[in-house]
């Protein structure tokens, strides 16, 4: 007797998707931005809201130019609609994230069928990583996000049986989303996409394909959205071309100037974690598409060549974060749907055998991490932080291992609800895992002090970051630092605007013991070992707020009222 799908019910699938967007949403405004990404773009667009200026970038009043505006205008758009705030620094990100799980799904309906399609969102929305990702202010899912546009719009205009509506119209979605994401991350928007459309040519040897590229329209279509920015940005800054395109693509990605180095293995571990629920199918899925096709278009190669080539272009740079390897999780969801539909109840309890295993290994951790904790920890608070965060995991563990052990009971006689189970219990663990992330969010942005500073603050009080730059609270506090003996990632701003800052410890001093004998207020934001330097020094200092990470004072040994 046939069971019944939950796929076959359009009331269930409904009720799936408004659970999922009810938490999706929710979480967007659940945590406190983390430093550093989420602190830099949010305080970027809150400068670009706050002075108008949407073409030169700026990041604590500084000329900052190593990434294109696409972020920052889609946030300060958004502070603009719906004032300042978490959820929306980081509802650009959320969206993001959304269109990449919709595209995947309607392009696998399209490419393969229904079932597929649906699969595919379910998979992509539930993976750790892009689950994660969509709720971090950073450029690295939005860029994915784009680059899915690419994928999919050239999935679906060479997909055989596409209309020549279909095809062109899908072509222009491609061109337009290498342009988006160019002006989200740089070239890799159209160097990636490029290179795989080189690759699977010469493995499928489909050289048709480039006939069919609507090449003509394409780059009108691509440089009218990419020149404009670029040409007004480099007129009202002639430093911009040089910087971006050299330092930020060519020494980037050959060096290790941004200090980013991991060695080639490091997105391994990443992938495994990050594709969660899902690693029992990875293998299966990248193995079928080598399998040869209908003659044609072959769109599963084209899926693998993607995922290979993106992989091993990051793990070949020297520069790596964790995020970089997002823009491969769209063609993975469209290859582990497909694998799910064509395999054997088998493979499907390995699946959830699989992730259960990783619950109770978490649930394991648990228990030897207080030990571990006390070793590492550098301070009491940062060990009542990790402690404070066991609950949180070992409830995600439970939630994993219980979706993992309903999912194999399903697998046997319903793979919809096998995978269904999946989902839910891979998405919630993930989510329940950044919810209990937000005390160590709150410390590491210095959100408990922002009273305390701004019950010292006047309009016209400077605020020092000594030694440090502290990405979240120039956005909490609506207020740029000066920065002294630390320029960091502002050191290419500050050589074209050195006024704005101080780099010497000694003349900070000065002006800070002038500033306290003349009567005039100021805060200072320092690392701890320029407290004790300044301490030792008998520098005039009232502490505001201290813990093991900064301490923040005034020159004013005694408070005067504001």
């Amino acid at each position: 007797m046939k069971t019944s799908s939950p796929f076959d019910s359009p009331r269930t699938l409904w009720i799936i998707a408004i659970g999922f967007l009810l938490v999706w949403f929710y979480m967007l405004g659940a945590r406190t931005l983390v430093p550093t990404d989420e602190g830099r773009y949010a305080e970027m667009a809150r400068e670009m809201f706050v002075t108008g200026d949407w073409i030169t970038l700026r990041l604590n009043g500084i000329k900052y130019f190593e990434k294109p505006p696409m972020q920052a205008w889609m946030n300060a758009l958004t502070f603009e609609l719906f004032g300042l705030g978490n959820w929306q620094a980081r509802l650009w990100t959320g969206l993001c994230g959304l269109l990449g799980i919709a595209l995947v799904g309607y392009t696998g309906r399209k490419v393969f069928n229904r079932r597929i399609g649906i699969t595919a969102a379910i998979i992509l929305g539930s993976s750790l990583l892009w689950a994660a990702a969509s709720h971090y202010n950073s450029l690295d899912l939005a860029v994915a996000a784009m680059m899915a546009i690419t994928l999919c719009g050239l999935l679906l205009s060479q997909r055989l049986g596409a209309t020549v509506t279909e095809q062109k119209n899908g072509m222009l979605m491609c061109w337009v989303g290498m342009a988006l994401a160019v002006m989200t991350k740089g070239l890799i928007g159209i160097v990636l996409p490029g290179s795989v459309l080189i690759i699977y040519t010469i493995v499928s040897r489909d050289w048709s394909i480039w006939k069919r590229l609507h090449m003509g329209k394409g780059l009108f279509i691509f440089f009218a959205i990419v020149s404009p920015w670029f040409i007004l940005v480099a007129l009202k800054n002639p430093e911009h071309p040089q910087f971006f395109f050299i330092h930020e693509h060519l020494q980037r990605f050959t060096s290790n100037v941004h200090k980013r180095y991991q060695p080639p293995s490091f997105f391994v571990p990443v992938l495994a974690l990050g594709i969660l629920p899902w690693l029992g199918l990875l293998l299966q899925s990248l193995l079928s598409g080598i399998k040869k096709e209908n003659p044609g278009f072959q769109a599963k190669k084209m899926l693998l060549v993607w995922t290979i080539f993106i992989f091993v272009f990051f793990s070949i740079s020297n520069s790596k974060l964790i995020g970089y390897i997002l823009p491969i999780f769209p063609s993975l969801a469209l290859l582990i749907a497909y694998q799910w539909e064509v395999s054997s109840s088998r493979t499907h309890q390995f699946s959830a055998l699989l992730f259960t295993i990783a619950g109770a290994a978490g649930l394991i951790v648990t228990l030897i991490a207080p030990a571990k904790f006390a070793e590492i920890a550098s301070s009491e608070i940062e060990l009542g932080l990790n402690l404070a965060f066991l609950p949180w995991l070992t409830s995600a563990c439970m939630i994993s291992i219980a979706g993992g052990v309903l999912a194999m009971l399903f697998s046997t006689r319903n793979k919809d609800k096998a995978l269904i189970s999946l989902a839910i219990s891979g998405f919630l663990a993930g989510q329940l895992l950044m919810l209990g992330y937000e005390p160590w969010g709150q410390y590491r942005a210095g959100l408990s002090h922002v009273k305390a500073i701004q019950s010292e603050l006047t309009p016209d009080t400077p605020i020092y970051s000594v030694g440090q730059y502290e990405q979240c609270l120039p956005f909490y506090l609506g207020r740029t630092f000066t920065l002294v003996e630390f320029p960091d990632e502002l050191a290419f701003g500050l050589e074209q605007q050195p006024e704005l800052w101080i780099p010497k410890l000694s003349d900070f001093i000065r002006k800070w013991n002038d500033g306290s004998v003349n009567g005039h207020p100021a805060i200072a934001i320092l690392r701890t070992d320029a407290f004790q330097n300044m301490l030792e020094q008998g520098v005039p200092m009232r502490v505001i707020a201290q813990d093991s990470k900064r301490t923040i004072v005034s020159n004013q040994i005694t408070k005067t009222s504001k």
